[in-house]
């Protein structure tokens, strides 16, 4: 089946062989004018490989463009080396010594993949290559037929090949895979015929019911998690992220296993509750604030970008016609040139055409400074816009994080009463309640009790000053950035319409210099 190296020596894939094999493939002339000159591999987009006895891949990583890959008839045995290789579409590594299929995960363009002939007994790790259309594993390992149910996640795959396999000699082995995989149009070399796919259909529907059952529950728990993350991602960039709910309350409490012993304390459950659902209450107030004032960022910056590529256009229009109207005198101004009677005239007519191209350039200059005094204001007007807006929502953040830490505050005062009350009756044996070890244990001493009530408060606050200076710095940060941007642009704007215009006018200026007037009087 496969190849042995006892009798053969192994070979590496090293710079001389991959250069080798490179020029090789080049057509005879460009190939020497590659010797002399060298080969970049990142410019290379097919590489074969085949009958060189290679025992390991390896040294891959500069031919970041391959396409194709041709590594059969070697003595391979594992598939490595092939991470950087992401634009693969093809891959052959037929004819080997590969016992399991690995090392494929980066491979998500790959189309057309051949492990024929190798020792491979089961078909696993290939979750990545969504875009498989052609497979062929033939003549390997395969005993369990189970196994091609694997192969329904490739809802692209249209040609199998797996003829050769052990489990090929059972009886329904035809009508199994095309039950299994419905889609399929080529197996083993022969097209899947209608009947053949009805018999199938018909033969085994007791086990393809209860797979697209579980495929499209899977399926829709996929979209549900995709949904969620998509919104996850708006509130990120609304900044308000885990605030619709009770995310950063539960965060108070989630290593704080003091707070939960004190809340077996007479009363303590009921001032929690009350204390969550306020909490939460402006938790949910911010949240639909952040989103409100996200919409009207998204707005202002979006009205801004409306506004400038009004006024970019009516520039380019009038650039356009200032540009069009010396173009028609062009060439009138040219042909006077040329076709005047004497030396004196044409050189008359040439400075006169010489100072009209200096007055093109000043137009032109004089209309971009214009352009330039008018975006300086629009996005002077825009980064004021967004300041107001930025300080406006900073502050509105303070005062419901501010409602927070009093919420904190308040619940920590009363638990803190009711700890030292609970405290006092149960030193004066007083305490009707049937308490947990662990909770009697922490009243014995008044001062190590209110300590551990302020620490934990101390954490409370801690966590929500952190929420807070998250929504704080992300604002700050997209202020910048938007009106960072705004400027850069028109700097790069401006810096390449210069440069247009000194290059106009320098070919105007070369092509009036380059022509030949007739010879001066003498």
């Amino acid at each position: 089946m496969s190849q042995s190296y006892n009798s053969i020596k192994p070979n590496v894939i090293d710079d001389e062989m991959l250069q080798k094999a490179v020029e090789e493939r080049l057509p005879e002339d460009i190939g020497k004018l590659a010797k002399r000159e060298g080969i970049d591999f990142k410019d290379v987009t097919e590489l074969q490989l085949s009958f060189r006895n290679i025992l390991q891949i390896d040294n891959l990583w500069q031919f970041e463009n391959l396409t194709k890959l041709q590594l059969d008839n070697n003595i391979i045995e594992k598939i490595e080396a092939l991470e950087s290789l992401v634009h693969l579409v093809w891959l052959d590594l037929s004819f080997n010594n590969i016992e399991v299929i690995e090392g494929l995960d980066t491979l998500v363009k790959l189309q057309d993949l051949s492990l024929y002939n190798n020792r491979i007994s089961k078909i696993e790790h290939m979750d990545t290559l969504q875009e498989l259309q052609i497979f062929s594993i033939g003549k390997n390992n395969l005993t369990a037929l189970e196994d091609v149910v694997y192969l329904r996640r490739f809802k692209k795959l249209r040609t199998l090949n797996l003829t050769g396999n052990p489990f090929c000699e059972e009886e329904q082995y035809v009508l199994f895979v095309v039950a299994h995989i419905p889609d399929l149009v080529y197996l083993d070399f022969k097209l899947v015929s209608d009947t053949t796919r009805e018999l199938a259909v018909s033969k085994y529907h007791y086990l393809i019911d209860p797979l697209e059952h579980e495929e499209a529950q899977a399926l829709a728990q996929l979209e549900e998690k995709l949904a969620k993350q998509k919104e996850l991602e708006y509130h990120k960039t609304a900044f308000v992220e885990y605030l619709n709910g009770s995310f950063l309350f539960d965060s108070l409490y989630a290593e704080d296993t003091e707070a939960a012993k004190l809340a077996y304390l007479p009363g303590v459950d009921d001032l929690l509750q009350a204390y969550r659902k306020d909490f939460v209450s402006v938790c949910e107030n911010l949240f639909n604030y952040g989103l409100k004032e996200y919409e009207k960022r998204e707005a202002e910056v979006s009205e801004f970008y409306k506004g400038l590529h009004e006024a970019l256009t009516a520039n380019q229009q009038e650039g356009r016609k200032i540009i069009l109207d010396f173009e028609n005198r062009n060439k009138e101004r040219l042909d006077e040139i040329h076709h005047a009677t004497s030396y004196n005239i044409a050189e008359s007519k040439r400075a006169e055409y010489n100072e009209d191209i200096l007055q093109l350039s000043e137009t032109l200059m004089t209309l971009e400074m214009q352009t330039v005094d008018q975006l300086e204001e629009l996005i002077k007007d825009f980064e004021k816009n967004i300041a107001v807006i930025a300080s406006t929502f900073i502050e509105n953040v303070k005062g419901m994080m501010a409602q927070c830490r009093d919420l904190e505050n308040r619940h920590h005062e009363k638990l803190l009463e009711i700890s030292i009350n609970t405290l006092e009756k149960s030193v004066k044996n007083e305490l009707d309640e049937d308490l947990p070890d662990d909770v009697r244990e922490l009243l014995v001493d008044k001062t190590t009790l209110v300590n551990m009530v302020n620490t934990s408060h101390n954490v409370h606050l801690l966590k929500i000053d952190m929420r807070e200076c998250d929504i704080l710095s992300n604002t700050y940060r997209w202020q910048a950035s938007v009106t960072g941007k705004a400027f850069q642009n028109e700097i790069d704007r401006n810096r390449n319409r210069v440069k247009e215009i000194f290059q106009y006018i320098d070919n105007l200026q070369e092509q009036l210099d380059s022509i030949e007037l007739l010879e001066p009087p003498e």
